[in-house]
């Protein structure tokens, strides 16, 4: 255990990292293992553990080397000397390791070693996946007229909005992806209509739909932006009546229990629903889609909504990338749909023969791709900007921001440039302040704060959040704007950053305190069903000053400017998804204070999360 010890030293590994390690290390003395042996497992046990922390689901047995290489030489020729030779067979040697057909702590499965838990919540969510995404009974006819009737039709183009209907109509799971602009709320909007029509005139009832985000913030946006969209479609009231107005966040959807992880809702006690749709999927992590699975009736329809291409989940897992994986279209662009849900499309949707030979998988026929932005056209400098950071292109995203279009902008970084960046976002959040001060609601503070956000992507240091805040906060003091004298001032803008089921608030919630005629400061959330709800700031839960959030906190959220600063030096963090998740914050103006060099670098650099699911879903029966 000494190699371990120097590591925590060190702060290589975490205390969590060290504590399982020597679980392990335990375990194997139980069995009369050699010293060698014990320190191996150990090791492995702390990589596990550790991986798990970054957000890998498993530890690749060929990748240990990238965890290691970054360590001291001597620790690090330590660990390479104990890793040596190391291979699936020789990990299932051990009693602590099986292959998943024993509930071992530790499992190694096609060259990946997992926590069992973690490799469990795999294995069943691809297994219900595939079972989930098998064709079910439909009425063509019927689904032809109601897409006729719902969307224009526009002579030689596809209207992917429409197939992505069809697909979602066809199967129990299916996935709806698309970038920002690329109508998934109009989508759904339509999904939802057509479902409630099919569906009542085949059970006679109402049908029981359900609405859920991974946040308060993203249900919020899509009550807001499923009731804009319902307003443009010509639909009975009697079919407006079965479409739900608010979205919920996933876990008061499930019911959540004080102090479990567990939920009320699993499969001995189902959701009581007969269609859920759930937007931002790119934020579920493993975990909570397993438990979402878990919780699904038998006869239900679930439809996630997301763009594949954001940053993954804070937490283990890559799910919506690794659903998305639709390997044949993305080497070749073109469909890759079974022969039979071709005929399906082609049908209802008129959708054209692809020129490639057809797919045969049934993830593949649930999975539909939204390609054509009515937000960003050919006159939106961040509509191409996001594209070509998404393509992997840096020199083009360098070459964008210096040809002068109306809505980005690239400022160089530098001390001056810095400090009127400060200026430059305190005067932004100035709008909601000057607000406060005029004796406007919290609703209208809630609403103006939205009009800007400063975005990082570390959190210590002058160009993380922490140094940021207190950057933004001296500036609007330095203006007269907020008082500062403790904590807590009027004016000052807080993310909750852990769940509190009972109070209703959760992680990514964002509040104003403001004080009321005496002098008494509450916080003040807008729920998602759009009300207001005021809390003292004592009884709050955990909570930061958010007048810049991190860009994995910004998921799920969209502002009329976004202003994104990245580190001065090269960060494993700073990756393609991550900036063009930044980017896409913006609706219409958008600020990037950077280096050239930090923005090619950052668009070459892929996330790719250790994980099976991609390889269970896709590989032909690879779900064993």
């Amino acid at each position: 255990m000494e190699l371990l010890q120097a590591l925590r030293q060190l702060q290589l590994i975490r205390p969590l990292d060290l504590q399982f390690a020597r679980f392990i290390h335990a375990e194997a003395l139980k069995d009369d293992l050699p010293a060698e042996d014990g320190e191996l497992l150990s090791l492995i046990a702390a990589l596990v553990s550790l991986q798990l922390g970054k957000g890998e689901v498993c530890l690749p047995l060929n990748h240990y080397h990238t965890l290691i290489e970054h360590w001291p030489m001597r620790l690090k020729e330590h660990a390479a000397a104990l890793l040596a030779g190391l291979s699936e067979d020789r990990l299932l040697a051990f009693s602590v390791i099986s292959d998943g057909q024993d509930e071992t702590p530790l499992v190694c499965s096609r060259g990946r070693l997992y926590l069992y838990r973690y490799w469990f919540y795999e294995t069943e969510v691809a297994a219900t996946i595939q079972r989930l995404t098998t064709p079910i009974d439909v009425a063509t006819s019927t689904i032809k007229a109601g897409l006729q009737r719902l969307f224009e039709t526009r002579s030689g183009e596809t209207d992917w909005q429409q197939v992505a209907v069809a697909v979602a109509l066809s199967r129990r799971f299916s996935v709806i992806s698309g970038g920002p602009g690329t109508g998934k709320t109009t989508t759904v909007a339509r999904l939802l209509s057509l479902y409630a029509e099919l569906f009542s005139e085949q059970h006679q009832r109402a049908p029981l739909i359900r609405l859920a985000a991974p946040t308060g913030k993203a249900a919020a946006r899509l009550s807001e932006s499923l009731g804009k969209a319902q307003q443009q479609l010509d639909m009975t009231a009697a079919v407006q009546a079965m479409i739900p107005d608010q979205a919920v966040t996933l876990h008061r959807l499930l019911g959540p229990r004080p102090e479990s992880k567990n939920f009320r809702h699993n499969r001995d006690n189902p959701l009581h629903l007969d269609l859920l749709v759930v937007d931002e999927a790119s934020m579920i992590d493993l975990p909570m889609i397993y438990r979402l699975l878990d919780a699904l009736p038998s006869h239900a329809q679930l439809v996630m909504i997301g763009d594949r291409d954001q940053l993954a989940s804070v937490e283990a897992g890559s799910v919506l990338g690794d659903i998305c994986a639709w390997q044949q279209q993305e080497a070749t662009g073109e469909l890759c749909y079974s022969p039979e849900q071709l005929d399906y499309l082609q049908q209802v949707c008129d959708l054209p023969a692809p020129p490639s030979e057809p797919g045969n998988n049934p993830v593949a026929d649930a999975l539909a791709l939204l390609r054509k932005s009515f937000r960003f056209d050919e006159n939106s400098g961040i509509g191409h900007l996001a594209r070509a950071v998404n393509g992997g292109d840096g020199q083009r995203a360098v070459q964008l921001l210096t040809e002068g279009w109306s809505d980005i902008s690239f400022v160089p970084l530098s001390e001056q440039g810095y400090q009127q960046m400060v200026v430059d976002v305190a005067a932004g959040y100035g709008h909601y302040l000057q607000l406060m001060h005029s004796g406007s609601d919290a609703k209208q503070l809630l609403a103006a704060f939205n009009q800007i956000q400063l975005l990082a992507v570390v959190r210590q240091g002058v160009y993380g959040v922490e140094g940021l805040n207190l950057a933004i906060e001296a500036q609007l003091q330095k203006l007269g704007l907020i008082r500062v004298s403790g904590a807590w001032y009027s004016g000052r803008p807080v993310m909750i950053t852990r769940n509190d089921y009972q109070l209703g608030l959760y992680n990514g919630d964002i509040g104003i305190a403001v004080a009321d005629a005496d002098g008494k400061l509450r916080v003040w959330f807008e729920l998602p069903d759009g009300e207001l709800k005021g809390v003292l700031p004592g009884r709050l839960p955990a909570h930061e000053t958010v007048y810049a959030m991190t860009v994995h906190k910004s998921q799920g959220s969209e502002f009329d400017k976004v202003v994104m600063i990245l580190p001065a030096e090269d960060s494993p963090l700073l990756t393609r998804e991550l900036i063009y998740t930044g980017i896409t914050r913006a609706k219409h103006r958008f600020v990037l204070h950077a280096t050239a060099q930090s923005l090619k670098t950052g668009s070459h650099r892929r996330t790719e999360r250790a994980s099976g699911l991609s390889w269970r879903l896709w590989r032909p029966n690879g779900a064993s």
